[in-house]
């Protein structure tokens, strides 16, 4: 196995990869059961359930490929488990515009992350794992046609959403750091 940019085998770039990704779905998927939890029974519930359930898909995905290829999740679930969680009901708490303004704020820090990902396997030729990257790309075109919902449900009007969506997109970027490495 030939090292990568950074001293990874491909085998490990691949399990880094399908950790975090697994770790990001996984965090997704309780951001929505912490909205609907607050929404649920509101106008916007439909619209969260449907998100919610590609999310699962995602999640199912990822929580299938980490299995067959023998690669360990991270450790950090039990914290995503309650942080995206929280995230999901204080940001509905705040309102259905709050809700989507950090949805589209995931959203584009996982569009962003995707990106990065599906180049750096295809740079790797012979091993660049065109199941994965497929996978990986419509997982993200799914990504994106969720934040352009949470744009079309009035996210930019939420209270203080600059403010909202930088924390919300450094947190995501730190989760990300996090969770590929433990």
């Amino acid at each position: 196995m030939s090292n990568l940019p950074g001293g990874m085998t491909a085998r490990e770039e691949t399990a880094r990869i399908l950790r975090v990704d697994h770790a990001g779905e996984y965090g997704a998927a309780r951001i929505y059961a912490g909205q609907l939890a607050v929404l649920g029974k509101g106008e916007k519930g439909d619209l969260l359930r449907h998100m919610r359930a590609q999310e699962a898909v995602h999640l199912d995905t990822f929580s299938r490929l980490i299995a067959a290829r023998r690669v360990r999740p991270t450790a950090l679930l039990p914290v995503w488990h309650l942080a995206g969680f929280a995230l999901g009901v204080a940001t509905a708490a705040l309102g259905s515009r709050a809700a989507m303004a950090c949805t589209v704020a995931v959203e584009e820090a996982i569009d962003e992350h995707y990106g990065v990902q599906v180049s750096a396997l295809r740079e790797r030729a012979a091993d660049a794992e065109p199941e994965l990257i497929e996978t990986i790309e419509k997982f993200r075109a799914e990504e994106l046609e969720h934040r352009d919902i949470g744009l079309q449900n009035e996210a930019e009007k939420a209270p203080g959403y600059r403010l909202m969506s930088a924390a919300i997109k450094a947190g995501c970027k730190v989760a990300i750091r996090l969770s590929e490495r433990i």
